[in-house]
């Protein structure tokens, strides 16, 4: 009698031993990973949800690079949105703290300064942030602006912003110099003023007149309008007449006649005559002397702001405007400038829609952000176009009136500096991004929440429990050990042995 082996169950036995062996590799391998399979399919039936809890939080992580990102870039717009503020408060101090001191050039150390930051100004519109200009709207891979010496100066035949205000001057102006009003002789007791004819957007507007005793005041009134002053009876040393006249700028300004008997009159000034007709013949060289002052002075500064909002103020379907000339002096009215003939200050995006919603971005699965910027924005423009039109301004020191033009143009953008109600300042933009920037700080807060929450969910899933693998380990290797043996057993297993 013969013993062989252990028959047919050998393979049976050899396959139970391999699949435990492959069984303490695979524990073996989770004990070593901390994850329970290296496919989903090993996941079994949760592979559907890992696989969605996986797709959860890569969206979150996009988000939150996206959050990371357009923090960078709100944080850049913040910080040079504060610098203009900061220079726009400089020059509006400077302002009204600077004496009429000028050099050679024509100008004061202080307009030189306002040049100076004025090219700071559009240093800071005109830097990117990564692959995007932060100040040109839906046109990212474009600066915002032009250079500062194209703006100032022009580039080769498009004029610049010192020939439009160049121009307006002399469309305000007229060719007499009294601010496109007429003020001809008097004829016999009758003093009148008027504007010119036929009508023009330039110069001043007649608005209003005060009574004088001795006299009939009549207007404004027709069109083109006019002022009349009949003289009935002579005045009295010391009674006033006041005129007032709208300026091209928006402001008002104001000239007082004062009758007096003192041959020659003070400025501001007339004198009474033997003769009403005499009274009248004064009155209107004291007329004319005051008129072509407040022209020379209210006028001229009123002229320049309105050159530098004629300039800057582009936009879509805005280009920038100018004196239909020439001839300049006997403009009736602007006329739109040319992509050949004048230059174009803001170079980026132009639209009729919301500034910041140029650029949006995705920070949650139902919520974004809008952080879109334009430099033509009224409060960074208007920024702009006063400071430029303080630092290209010049004066003359043989100019009787440079000082009262110096004094006015610098009230007028001390003014405009200071953002009359109504009108955009440069916080609104910062508090509008300040939204911004904490809508995303809490979306990634509560993006980080979630992401806990769905990383232990996923965890529960694919990671394999440490003590649980190790106790399998164990047993699974006692298993293992006794079932060699006892197969080594019966391997060896003989009649000799039986016996």
């Amino acid at each position: 009698m013969t013993v062989t082996g252990v028959g047919p169950q050998s393979s049976l036995v050899v396959r139970a031993l391999g699949e435990m062996r492959s069984q303490l590799g695979d524990l073996q391998r989770q004990l070593g990973t901390g994850l329970k399979s290296t496919t989903y399919a090993g996941l079994g039936i949760d592979r559907g949800l890992a696989v969605g809890l996986r797709a959860k939080l890569s969206a979150i992580g996009g988000y939150a690079n996206t959050v990371t990102q357009i923090g960078v870039r709100t944080s850049v717009q913040q910080a040079t949105l504060g610098r203009i503020a900061g220079i726009g408060s400089a020059v509006k101090v400077a302002t009204q703290t600077q004496q009429f001191s000028i050099d050679t050039s024509g100008q004061t150390s202080a307009q030189r300064a306002a040049v100076a930051q004025l090219d700071e100004i559009l240093g800071l519109l005109n830097t990117p942030a990564g692959d995007r200009y932060l100040f040109s709207g839906r046109a990212g891979d474009t600066p915002a602006t032009e250079t500062l010496d194209h703006i100032l100066n022009g580039d080769g035949a498009k004029a610049g912003l010192k020939q439009i205000i160049a121009e307006r001057n002399q469309a305000d102006l007229g060719a007499n110099g009294l601010g496109r009003l007429a003020i001809p002789a008097a004829a016999g007791t009758l003093v009148s003023i008027s504007e010119e004819t036929p009508p023009t957007v330039f110069g001043m507007k007649l608005a209003s007149v005060s009574s004088l005793n001795g006299a009939t005041v009549t207007g404004p009134s027709g069109s083109p309008a006019s002022i009349g002053i009949s003289f009935s009876a002579n005045p009295n040393p010391g009674d006033t007449i006041a005129f007032s006249f709208n300026m091209p700028d928006g402001t008002a300004a104001q000239i007082k006649l004062t009758a007096t008997s003192n041959t020659p009159p003070a400025t501001g000034e007339f004198t009474i005559g033997a003769l009403t007709t005499n009274t009248a013949i004064n009155f209107q060289a004291s007329l004319s002397a005051a008129v072509g002052k407040l022209a020379a002075t209210s006028l001229s500064a009123a002229s320049a702001m309105a050159a530098a909002d004629n300039f800057f103020n582009v936009d879509a379907g805005q280009p920038p405007m100018r004196v239909a000339g020439p001839p300049f002096n006997a403009a009736t009215s602007l006329v739109s400038g040319t992509a050949a003939d004048t230059v174009t200050w803001y170079t980026g995006e132009m639209g009729t829609d919301l500034a910041r919603g140029t650029a949006v971005a995705q920070v949650d699965d139902v919520l974004s952000v809008a952080y879109g910027a334009r430099a033509n924005e009224q409060a960074i423009r208007s920024t702009i176009a006063n400071i430029a039109v303080y630092g290209v301004s010049t004066f003359s020191t043989g100019d009787p009136n440079a000082q009262a033009r110096f004094t006015e143009l610098g009230e007028r953008v001390a003014s405009a500096l200071s953002v009359p109600n109504g009108q955009q300042k440069i916080q609104d933009i910062q508090a509008e991004l300040a939204f911004a920037q904490s809508t995303m700080a809490d979306a990634k807060e509560r993006q980080q929440q979630r992401k806990l929450t769905l990383e232990d969910l996923l965890g529960g899933i694919e990671q394999a429990p440490e003590e649980e693998v190790a106790a399998q380990i164990l047993a699974l290797q006692t298993r293992l050990q006794a079932s060699l043996q006892t197969t080594s057993i019966l391997y060896q297993l003989s009649i000799v042995n039986y016996l």
